[in-house]
């Protein structure tokens, strides 16, 4: 279990329902905002597991603290 504490969303390699998000994200502009989130709320990391469990299951929290319009 790999403790992720420096989030750089550009290079993590999301699986299932994570990739669209991560793709969205990046394709927005959001991509070092959305790492400094992220370590701001678990200072302590993430396994990668949790990290995509974040961007597969709460893609819509994410899209709206990032400002993200939803299609």
């Amino acid at each position: 279990m790999k403790i992720t504490n420096d989030i750089n969303i550009k290079e993590f390699r999301g699986w299932s329902g994570a990739v669209d998000t991560i793709e969205t994200i990046i394709n927005e502009g959001k991509a070092d905002l959305f790492d400094c989130i992220i370590s701001e709320l678990y200072p302590e990391g993430l396994t990668n597991t949790q990290l995509n469990d974040i961007l597969w299951h709460d893609s819509s929290w994410i899209y709206e603290i990032l400002g993200i319009e939803e299609e």
